[in-house]
């Protein structure tokens, strides 16, 4: 591997930017909560239809970053985070121009598609920074993930309050120039290609796959899950992931390599990445509802969604405060024990919520113990997936890890929209949760939590045949 002086000249900066542009992609994807509601108005479009503005940048950022990894292992990580960039820019323009439906889906499935930045700028860290700084750089990008979401909800709140709708767009396209500036000035390209065919039938197999399952996922709690709108996704996804997985194991140059995503290091915190995804999901879904509910319900806090939105935002800080805590622990006692207290926290985090639900400052405590364990255990699974994989597989490694973050968050989502819905009580003309749904919730989310402890536990700790495989990566002189 090239030593600290090839790889970048100024490497904090470089880390700077790519966790600006990772916090940047990931604001972007709770920044139209605020003006969710007012949609169908301000598009002229039916509330059915605008849904699909949250659902779409969903499902593209999920296709988008196990092929985006892939396509960084070909080409080069930095030429990829540029692209990301522009895409990121492009989309936020689109939708600052936007007065409907259509224009709005387009520029919301490219601001999707720039999520894809993440995974490829963390599988970049470990080849352009010092190995004493890789740790810590690596985790505060992982924490941009939280933090952009936390952060999103009340900027864009804020926003809305003192200006036009389309301004969040374009303070997001703002913000993708200075990342794209940001890529180009600080962050080295480095000859990391590994030119191959790309797998465009695996790609293709992926994206309808994953697009199916997760509408069916995302869906389920408006359509029912007995619907057969439901069904018919989920077990058409599932069929098409199968056949996909069947096609890319007889495939030379497959989009990702399954033989390699089945060592049990990959797998198994692939499969801890699910667990945990769903553990933290309840933060941002349950604990936004509970403190919007109105006081006359006997539980709620009656909040506004500014206020909502200001209560959550020291957990996002606490993420990326706890970057280099997370960093000193993977570096002294592993990264598959820090996975375990990560999501031990986790756990416990939603333990105390169940006793502090009284009033908002409580909620806070909560969540900052909460955020507390999603910052140690998002920063421990990229090493833990870098470490496990070749270095030429990196990107589309960590991109398949994020995507089942993702396909936990996902799952969580609609079970939480289950449960809540699923016990309600009526005030005024509305109908809202029973203060035991948001309790159930809680529980469901612990109860997540520590089964990815569990998993976390059967993690072998050392790597066995990518020890021996060298760093491709040189800089550029």
């Amino acid at each position: 591997m090239p030593d600290a002086t090839q790889r970048a000249d100024r490497p904090s900066l470089a880390v700077i930017a790519l966790c600006f542009g990772g916090l940047t992609a990931a604001l972007t994807q709770t920044m139209v909560i605020p003006i969710q509601s007012d949609l169908p108005r301000l598009l002229d479009a039916a509330a059915v239809d605008t849904a699909w503005v949250v659902t779409i940048t969903l499902l593209s950022a999920a296709v988008a970053m196990p092929i985006t990894g892939r396509i960084a292992d070909m080409i080069g990580k930095q030429r990829v985070l540029v692209a990301s960039a522009v895409v990121l820019l492009v989309g936020s323009v689109v939708c600052a121009l936007a007065d409907g439906l259509a224009a709005m889906l387009v520029g919301r499935s490219l601001q999707g598609v720039a999520m894809g930045f993440i995974p490829v700028g963390i599988a970049l860290l470990r080849e352009i920074v010092p190995p004493d700084l890789a740790a810590t750089a690596i985790a505060a990008m992982s924490a941009t993930l939280g933090v952009g979401g936390a952060i999103g909800l009340p900027l864009s709140a804020w926003i809305v309050d003192v200006g036009d709708w389309h301004l969040l767009f374009w303070v997001s396209s703002g913000a993708a120039a200075l990342v794209l500036v940001a890529v180009l000035a600080l962050v080295p390209h480095v000859h990391d290609a590994r030119p191959a065919r790309f797998d465009v039938p695996g790609a293709i197999g992926l994206a309808v796959g994953l697009v199916l399952a997760l509408v069916g996922l995302s869906k389920a709690s408006t359509w029912g899950w007995g619907d057969e709108r439901t069904v018919g996704c989920l077990v058409g996804g599932i069929l098409v992931l199968v056949a996909w997985a069947w096609l890319e194991l007889r495939t030379s140059e497959p989009l990702v390599d399954l033989r390699s995503t089945a060592r049990l290091p990959v797998l198994l915190t692939n499969i801890a990445a699910v667990a945990i995804g769903m553990g933290m999901m309840a933060q941002a879904i349950v604990i936004p509802q509970l403190l919007q509910i109105p006081e006359q319900a006997g539980y709620g806090l009656g909040q506004s969604i500014l206020a909502t939105g200001l209560w959550m935002a020291p957990g996002g800080l606490m993420m990326m405060v706890f970057a280099p805590v997370s960093s000193r622990l993977i570096t002294g006692i592993g990264a598959k024990p820090t996975l375990m207290i990560g999501a031990t926290v986790l756990g416990l985090g939603y333990v105390v919520a169940l006793g502090l639900m009284g009033s908002p400052w409580q909620l806070v405590i909560a969540t900052l113990v909460i955020s507390t364990g999603v910052g140690i255990g998002y920063a421990a699974m990229p090493t833990l997936i870098l470490d496990a994989s070749p270095p030429h597989e990196a990107g589309s490694a960590v991109g398949v890890n994020t995507l089942m973050r993702s396909l936990g968050t996902t799952i969580a989502s609609a079970l939480m929209a289950t449960v809540l819905t699923s016990s309600t009580m009526s005030l005024g003309p509305v109908a809202v949760p029973t203060e035991s749904a948001f309790r159930w919730c809680f529980v469901i989310s612990a109860a997540a939590a520590l089964v990815g402890v569990a998993i976390a536990a059967t993690i072998p700790r050392r790597r066995t045949d990518v020890d021996a495989e060298p760093e491709l990566a040189t800089a550029d002189a």
